[in-house]
């Protein structure tokens, strides 16, 4: 059974466009990444996230990132690796969050799926 969504052509040039202005990294350079050079922030829904996340992330889904990432996360320059569920969400939310002066933004493309491929672990809260 696959869990991959058909995205509509629009939402897909849509997230590709913004992809081209991003960084992005995939799960094997994610696993390189020295534990605490980072905060990890899961950006999909309420309802996905209570189903399970990436153990040791935070979550502020991308219907309220802009709104309160000053908040959660006032350091500019902080190295943040933004997951949703395969990586098209998340891109945005790269995007959203440069045009607001973070440079430390990244997006892990294949996301939650990506993730739990990988076998990295997961817990629910």
């Amino acid at each position: 059974m696959s869990t991959h969504k058909k995205h509509s052509p629009g939402f897909l040039a849509y997230v590709n466009e913004a992809k081209l202005r991003v960084q992005e990294i995939g799960i094997a350079t994610y696993q390189t990444l020295p534990a605490g050079d980072h905060l990890l922030i899961d950006v999909r829904e309420d309802h996905e996230w209570a189903e399970g996340h990436a153990q040791g992330a935070i979550h502020l889904s991308r219907g309220i990132v802009e709104r309160d990432i000053e908040t959660t996360v006032p350091g500019k320059s902080t190295k943040m690796v933004l997951y949703c569920g395969g990586g098209y969400r998340s891109a945005l939310v790269a995007e959203a969050l440069g045009k607001m002066g973070y440079t430390g933004a990244i997006s892990l493309d294949g996301g939650w799926r990506a993730w739990n491929e990988a076998g990295l672990p997961v817990t629910k809260d």
